[in-house]
């Protein structure tokens, strides 16, 4: 079994250890050393990176029987080895471990919350809580809380004790394992079991942001940010609320009334165009009807037209003013965006979607419906007249 330097001194960057086997494994080497500072994936938090003499540590893993695997770019030789730990991205860690930690037992604390996973991420973490319900207002209070105890900069300590010494000591999660079991404990405040790296003092994971809250099946799932990762997406939530007040002419704190003036402004042209567009296709259907009644009188009436530049909404608007009319069929088609629709009165022989979905498969193009109404689109709109013809020649 490795010795796990990590678990006594979550600090320690570099180390020298012996190299007891190295072997390869597709591109990659498999290292196992005496001793190790390196932390593998475990428990939620992902695993360290760094070097071992000139070696890249791309991975670390631990085996079933307790043995630690490096991960590395190229061989070692068997003997001394110096270890180099990517302090970054550890510290990027540990303020998150060490926040959630916090931000678990402020739940507990609070609302009887427990947490029943952990998921520390590239970007954000997360925790799922045992929980009916969550509130905005108790999830600030969560927040309010984990930041007090981090302001207040109280020392984070490791412990070592049987099951029975850690439950005796107030540990908040009962440990089914046997022999010595490491806790990590923040003063007055919190004990947890976890083989995890962690802060020295509160004070060091600098602030929790929360980002998000949201149902996950049983659970509610808490996402939240710690330390350097909390002061970027402060950052640029800023940055972001700032170019957003900039575009809309106001000052950052009247954003949210004004976007939604926006919006709602947004959604009464969005139903004044609609209404526009429905009166402007009754009034081309009635002349699209006559010019078709006057060139060939014959039933049904067969009106075929390629727009330009009209989109698939007013195509549909078009469709189904002419389709209401009695012994109609409509073939229409735009440009823009190659959208086509045939459409047809009720009662009519013709099978509209068999129609169309043949006639589009031979260009390359999609689409379906009904029996009197189907649509569908063509990667290039150059072949419309082509898809138009088709059908033409199958009726």
């Amino acid at each position: 079994m490795t010795d796990r330097l990590y678990y006594h001194d979550s600090l320690l960057r570099e180390f020298d250890a012996r190299v007891m086997a190295c072997e390869a494994s597709g591109e990659r080497f498999h290292v196992l050393l005496d001793r190790t500072a390196f932390y593998p994936t475990s428990g939620g938090q992902p695993n360290d990176t760094g070097r071992l003499g000139e070696a890249a540590v791309v991975d670390v893993a631990e085996q079933a029987d307790g043995a630690i695997v490096h991960m590395t770019d190229r061989a070692l030789e068997p003997g001394a080895a110096h270890g180099v730990i990517d302090w970054e991205r550890r510290f990027d860690h540990m303020q998150q471990h060490t926040g959630q930690h916090l931000l678990s037992a402020a739940f507990i604390d609070l609302f009887k919350m427990q947490t029943v996973s952990f998921h520390l991420g590239g970007e954000s973490s997360t925790i799922d809580l045992a929980a009916a319900a969550l509130s905005a207002k108790q999830a600030e209070a969560a927040e309010r809380l984990t930041n007090q105890v981090i302001f207040e900069d109280r020392p984070v300590e490791v412990r070592f004790g049987t099951r029975e010494e850690l439950a005796a000591s107030g540990v908040r999660k009962e440990v089914e394992r046997e022999g010595v079991l490491r806790a990590v404990s923040v003063e007055g405040f919190d004990l947890q079991p976890c083989g995890g790296t962690h802060v020295a003092r509160t004070g060091e994971v600098g602030l929790v942001l929360l980002r998000k809250i949201e149902k996950q099946k049983q659970n509610w799932r808490v996402e939240f940010v710690c330390g350097g990762r909390a002061l970027r997406a402060a950052r640029e939530d800023y940055a972001t609320l700032g170019e957003a007040a900039k575009l809309l002419s106001c000052g950052q704190p009247e954003v949210p009334a004004m976007l939604g003036k926006t919006i709602e402004e947004r959604k009464q042209m969005h139903r004044s165009r609609q209404i526009v567009l429905e009166q402007l296709a009754a009034y081309e259907a009635g002349e699209l009807l006559r010019d078709a009644t006057r060139a060939a009188p014959v039933s049904p009436i067969r009106i075929t037209r390629v727009f330009t530049e009209a989109d698939a909404g007013y195509l549909r608007f078009l469709a189904t003013r002419l389709a209401a009319e009695r012994n109609v069929q409509a073939f229409l088609a735009t440009r823009a965006g190659g959208y086509i629709i045939f459409a047809q009165s009720p009662g009519l022989p013709a099978d509209m979607n068999a129609l169309l979905r043949e006639a589009l498969s031979a260009a390359g193009g999609k689409g379906g419906g009904t029996r009197d109404f189907a649509q569908g689109s063509l990667p290039d709109a150059a072949r419309l007249e082509e898809v138009l013809a088709t059908a033409a020649a199958r009726l």
